[in-house]
């Protein structure tokens, strides 16, 4: 598949990673994907896909339109159609929150139809970019849209949640949230409380997010692994945790999940391939 991605200009970078289009024939069509620091908008202009949670019990959706989705805190699997189109965009944690006017907790571990959040507009998005030939003018397309959500005013709470979410960001999770709560001179539960407004969980989940995150970029599969060095510089100084967290986070034993890696190498210059991993 060819993912052509940018960031988008100011202000909408306070809240985006990046906007991005992905095209083509997947070399595996499932797809596990680990808890990220990223909340998600999918346009998908080409066939249903579908997601799977953790819980094999729960029937598969199928999303053919377009759909939200918050911050996951488990892994979940998406199966690609045969040959995909989707236009999207990687929110930061707290990204959605000012684009969405709901509460982050209703997206959380969730995908969402485009139309239950933005009503009656999937068909008019999906037509736009439909009508364009160039990857560019489809990320043009979707920046615009996504100037005319924005909201003017931040929502209570939001500035301290960007500014404290930042230095997570920053730090890969590694400051302590005493330290963001003695920074922002508020109190634990209050910071929690607008976390879960705007990002849908804790500060501390958030930081332990990031430091997974951390741990699985820093991972170069073509080298022996040193698993409790990297586990160390994450910010993991329980090696039973880390083992734990990490089978929790991915399905797999550290040693599984580097054999796997070492079976099917990551595609060049395609950054979703930095967390999810093959299902197939």
């Amino acid at each position: 598949m060819e993912y052509v991605g940018r960031v988008p200009g100011p202000p909408l970078d306070q809240f985006i990673d990046d906007i991005y289009c992905l095209t083509g024939a997947p070399r595996h069509r499932r797809m596990n994907v680990p808890p990220m620091p990223s909340a998600h908008l999918f346009i998908n202009l080409g066939e249903p896909a579908r997601l799977l949670g953790p819980d094999p019990s729960v029937p598969p959706a199928v999303v053919a339109d377009g759909w939200f989705m918050g911050v996951w805190t488990r892994r979940f699997t998406i199966e690609y159609p045969t040959r995909v189109h989707f236009v999207g965009a990687h929110f930061k944690p707290w990204g959605l929150s000012p684009f969405v006017g709901i509460p982050a907790t209703e997206l959380r571990d969730r995908w969402v139809p485009v139309d239950a959040v933005w009503p009656r507009s999937a068909d008019r998005i999906r037509n736009q970019l439909g009508d364009v030939a160039s990857a560019a003018e489809a990320l043009r397309l979707l920046e615009e849209e996504l100037r005319t959500r924005l909201a003017e005013a931040p929502a209570r709470g939001l500035d301290l949640v960007r500014h404290t979410g930042g230095r997570l960001e920053a730090s890969w999770g590694a400051v302590p949230v005493r330290a963001l709560t003695d920074a922002a001179g508020v109190s634990g539960n209050h910071l929690a409380t607008q976390f879960k407004s705007h990002v849908g969980v804790t500060p501390k989940r958030v930081a332990r997010i990031y430091r997974f995150a951390r741990l699985i970029v820093s991972v170069d599969t073509s080298r022996p692994v040193d698993w409790s060095a990297l586990a160390h510089t994450a910010g993991y100084f329980d090696q039973a945790h880390f083992s734990k967290e990490f089978k929790d986070f991915t399905g797999h034993t550290p040693t599984e999940y580097l054999a796997l890696r070492r079976r099917h190498p990551a595609e060049r210059d395609f950054p979703p391939d930095s967390g999810p991993m093959p299902a197939d």
